[in-house]
């Protein structure tokens, strides 16, 4: 039967090895406590390692390693550092007007490859003179007989003709010819100590500038890839190709008047190009 409240209780002790395994301790385990503990212990570790890895040097960045292993534009993607603008100290010295003595290095081929792009793709390629003075001083030896003839070929009469020039790819009285590449990027697809290959890509301007202008000029995209030989001193040119594009979306711009491009070819210089 139920026992009353009025009769006398009972309070029994335990030995105190059973007390401890019943009694509940005074400080709650705290889980939530613990992990936001561990959690700020393991951020303070990323972000040490992050700040003394910061100012490390890219192992490839500086010679362009990552481009070296060649392939096409389908291949794996370079890192950023290897196709942000850099480059070495521009080279200081010329040779008809075109620059020369470039590092026997991936970032000295580079630089070769686009200052050859823009003389092979300049105004003097259309006269038979200053052609020929341009293939000598970017060509190797050994091969500029035959890049003459080749080049010879390609501005032929009815080249120049095509572009509005006389059969000495002069410009009619009153006009500007223009014919300028710009080198907006090069990579090289295929590097070794004696021999490289760079792909360089350009946008031309092309045309006769002026008021009586029947071929006005107008821009083209297109990728020169130039293979060049380390002659113990210089990167020269053994051979060279053309392929369109790649081509941006034209933007929506207004045309410059035939005295503006006229102005701003005679005005505006160009450029020595540095990888």
């Amino acid at each position: 039967m139920p026992l009353s409240d009025d009769q006398p209780h009972t309070r029994t002790r335990l030995p105190v090895a059973e007390q401890s395994s019943y009694q509940v301790s005074g400080r709650q385990p705290r889980p939530l406590r613990t992990l936001l503990a561990v959690l700020v212990v393991v951020t303070l570790l990323v972000l040490a390692i992050s700040i003394a890895n910061r100012g490390k040097p890219d192992p490839g960045g500086a010679t362009g390693s990552a481009d070296r292993t060649g392939g096409s534009a389908g291949d794996a993607v370079p890192a950023p550092a290897n196709t942000a603008a850099s480059g070495q100290q521009p080279v200081a010295t010329s040779a008809n007007g075109v620059a020369n003595g470039f590092p026997h290095t991936d970032q000295g081929a580079q630089s070769a490859a686009a200052n050859y792009a823009a003389a092979l793709g300049s105004a003097e390629m259309f006269q038979a003179d200053p052609r020929h003075t341009l293939v000598a001083a970017v060509a190797d030896p050994t091969v500029t007989p035959q890049l003459q003839e080749r080049l010879d070929r390609a501005f032929g009469p009815e080249t120049v003709a095509g572009f509005g020039l006389d059969a000495q790819g002069k410009a009619p009285k009153g006009l500007t010819f223009v014919s300028r590449s710009v080198p907006v990027g090069t990579r090289t697809t295929n590097f070794a100590d004696t021999a490289t290959k760079v792909e360089v890509w350009c946008t031309g301007l092309y045309g006769l500038a002026g008021e009586s202008s029947t071929k006005p000029v107008s821009q083209d995209w297109y990728t020169l890839t130039v293979t060049m030989r380390w002659n113990g001193s210089d990167w020269k040119v053994t051979d060279f190709s053309r392929a369109a594009g790649p081509a941006p979306v034209p933007g929506d711009q207004q045309a410059a008047t035939a005295e503006d491009i006229t102005n701003a070819v005679r005005q505006f210089g160009g450029f020595r190009y540095a990888r």
